[in-house]
């Protein structure tokens, strides 16, 4: 394994843009164009980019040209290699653009937020207009505010602050942010915009949101084409928040046996919707099968069906006899305004196949009326698959935490989207560069079984070679989709990078591997250092449930950050939630990528204590020690204010990006996985994982690992 060094690149957001497998591609291509003297120029790439797979179908060497043009007005100017990965996203947009559309149904989560063109769409801002102006226009704070106009900038200037975004975070999934860390005085100081800006992105990435390129200087600038992808992805995820069977049991009603269901439990809810709409086509006659929000709705035939199915009260004969498109797109919309639902796009946005829009209407029109039955055996038996609470809060957590890590593929479900052993590669390769042979890895679609086999078996033997403790594991376990050892590979995986990055911090670790009591002694050390009485005896300490240690400890590496004028005393199981909601808001404020469950410390869940002590202590070593205490007066406050600057704008994304890839999504309960990895206490997991004197020299070091340059580098 030690051959296979990854291609790293000096900014993280421009790494995680691509898999391995491309980098190499594409190093090979920019180093196949060096002209005699050694050197690329702009001119050496447009015949090199015109052959590529990516282009040759859509852009001619002509065009390309005229593309890198526009960034570069000098055609003989050396280009680096990262020059060349940017003017290849660049080209790549222009591309999608284009051809109209996403690729795969699932890319509108990250595809608003990853182009390089900087333009928006009027229709797009309009509709997130309305949304947000619906939503949000009687709370308390922003009222005065609202509605905003959607035909000037009043949205990228109210942004600014970070306040809406947050309450949007909140209409969304609700409970996410406590509204009590939110800043809201009517004048921010810079440090309390910052902590805005700070506690959203984070937040962001707790419902699911991929923000691997946007940073808190993006949002207090108000770049539009990033906010509207920003904005575009937290509305989607609350409109289809409720397509799956846990929140909706009556799309049972789509398949036909439990093979089915279990399929359909993993499915993306982009692909539920399609599905649930061709139900109903089936059921109106309509003969054709949508397979995506784009090109296969632009005529409005398929809307006609599906509005007419669902509320024939409203049907008229004349959608279907229309000729014209967008005659026939106003009379569908009439149709859906007659059904009170609301207009997320124009007669324009069905004729052009605006893909986020149309996405966002059919969304709307599920959630108001899903002509589904209420056969109650059928819903019992959905209700019963999807019982194991204990299973999908873990499965949720690692979902999200490897959609932070932003991988090439997008997860909907770990335990059916890890079985062709493809993530795990990506996330092996993405926390350990250079750990995977490609060579040997095949990428999905997978046909042959055994090539599904041969990745998963890759995957066992890399985490072998990473010290895991992989008791019954084999490939075939992954292929099969045995959820205990999944899960335990996994938190083995997530805690290793911990490890690891804390490690990094070589001021305060000399570069010695780091074990679950280094970061115990020195959260009581913290604390005490701060004259607080409050100690942990463990990352199971029953005493922690009432947050008070967790809320001392944040004071301690900020003193500004918590007000205690809300903390409770932590005696009812109701103060506990109080505190533990306000502990995850005050910590994301700070800028800790945390991703807990207010249940996870009420209930000490162990796995989830470690990381949450874990992200504090790794926030707190990053930070300057100079600026501490020089700036200690400068930023003196009220005690019920906490303007603490939680990270400056040029180190801001990284960061993050670092932090990101060190913590979890939504707390997990110990299961009889547990014990795969954990026995009977956490502080095991550290020597069976991590803590080894014969570590191997062939060992690299997880990406982001440079604390002071955000440099990714491979350690051998």
């Amino acid at each position: 394994m030690s051959s296979y060094v990854g291609v790293l690149v000096s900014d993280p957001w421009l790494q995680s843009q691509f898999t391995q497998v491309e980098l190499r591609a594409l190093k090979s291509k920019f180093l196949s164009t060096r002209n005699e003297s050694g050197r690329v120029t702009v001119g050496n790439l447009p015949p090199v980019l015109a052959k590529l797979k990516a282009f040759n179908e859509m852009l001619s060497e002509l065009e390309i040209t005229g593309i890198l043009g526009e960034s570069f007005s000098d055609m003989t100017e050396e280009i680096d290699f990262e020059a060349f990965l940017r003017a290849y996203l660049n080209l790549q947009a222009r591309a999608q653009a284009k051809l109209g559309g996403s690729r795969t149904p699932s890319s509108f989560l990250k595809a608003t937020t990853t182009t390089l063109l900087h333009t928006i769409s009027e229709s797009e801002k309009a509709s997130y207009v309305a949304h947000i102006n619906s939503y949000l226009g009687e709370d308390p704070f922003l009222k005065k505010y609202l509605p905003l106009d959607p035909s000037d900038n009043s949205l990228f200037d109210l942004v600014k602050d970070g306040v809406l975004l947050c309450k949007l975070i909140n209409v969304a999934v609700p409970g996410t942010i406590d509204e009590r860390a939110i800043n809201t005085k009517r004048v921010l100081n810079p440090w309390e915009r910052n902590e805005n800006h700070t506690l959203c992105l984070n937040s962001a990435k707790a419902i699911g949101c991929t923000v691997v390129n946007i940073g808190t200087q993006d949002l207090v600038e108000g770049r539009p084409h990033l906010l509207l992808g920003l904005i575009s992805q937290i509305i989607k995820i609350q409109l289809l928040a409720d397509l799956n069977l846990k929140k909706t049991p009556q799309l049972v009603e789509l398949v036909d046996d439990s093979k089915d269901v279990e399929e359909l439990m993993g499915l993306a809810p982009e692909k539920i919707l399609l599905r649930w709409m061709n139900f109903h086509l089936k059921k109106a006659g309509y003969k054709k099968t949508i397979t995506n929000f784009s090109s296969d709705v632009k005529d409005g035939e398929a809307y006609a069906f599906l509005l007419n199915v669902l509320a024939p009260e409203h049907c008229s004969p004349s959608t279907l006899d229309a000729k014209d498109p967008t005659e026939r797109a106003n009379l569908i919309l009439e149709h859906a305004e007659r059904m009170n639902c609301k207009r997320y796009l124009t007669p324009k946005d069905i004729v052009e196949g605006s893909p986020n829009l149309n996405l966002a209407f059919v969304a709307h029109i599920f959630h108001h009326r899903n002509g589904l039955s209420t056969d109650s055996k059928k819903i019992s038996f959905a209700e019963m698959m999807t019982d194991d609470v204990q299973v999908s809060r873990e499965e949720r957590c690692f979902r999200l935490w490897i959609n932070s890590l932003g991988i090439a593929t997008y997860v909907n479900n770990v335990f059916e989207d890890v079985r062709n052993g493809w993530v795990l590669l990506e996330v092996l390769d993405k926390v350990s560069p250079g750990s995977v042979n490609w060579k040997h890895a095949t990428k999905p679609p997978i046909k042959m079984p055994f090539r599904k086999v041969e990745n998963c078996n890759q995957v066992v033997r890399i985490g072998k070679e990473l010290k895991f403790s992989l008791v019954n594991l084999g490939g075939n376990d992954i292929v099969q989709g045995n959820k205990k050892l999944i899960l335990a590979f996994l938190w083995q995986l997530m805690k290793l990078n911990m490890l690891q990055l804390l490690k990094n911090l070589r001021v305060y670790s000399q570069g010695k591997e780091m074990t679950d009591s280094d970061i115990l002694n020195w959260a009581n050390k913290k604390v005490k250092s701060a004259n607080r009485n409050s100690q942990m005896e463990s990352f199971k300490d029953k005493n922690l449930s009432n947050g008070i240690f967790f809320l001392e400890l944040l004071s301690s590496v900020e003193p500004r950050v918590v007000n205690w004028n809300l903390v409770t005393k932590g005696e009812s199981d109701d103060e506990k939630r109080l505190n533990a909601t306000y502990i995850i808001s005050v910590a994301r404020k700070l800028g800790c990528s945390i991703f807990l469950l207010p249940e996870d410390i009420m209930e000490v869940n162990q796995k989830m204590i470690l990381i949450l002590t874990a992200s504090i202590m790794y926030w707190s070593l990053t930070q300057p020690v100079e600026e501490s205490e020089s700036t200690a007066g400068e930023k003196a406050a009220t005690p019920d204010a906490s303007p603490a600057l939680s990270v400056d704008a040029e180190n801001g994304d990284v960061l993050a990006s670092a932090v990101s890839n060190l913590t979890m999504e939504n707390g997990t309960k110990d299961t009889t996985s547990s014990s795969l990895v954990d026995g009977e206490d956490s502080d095991n997991t550290s020597s069976a994982v991590v803590e080894n004197g014969d570590t191997p020299s062939k060992r690299i070091t997880p990406i982001n690992s440079n604390s002071e340059t955000g440099e990714e580098k491979v350690v051998r």
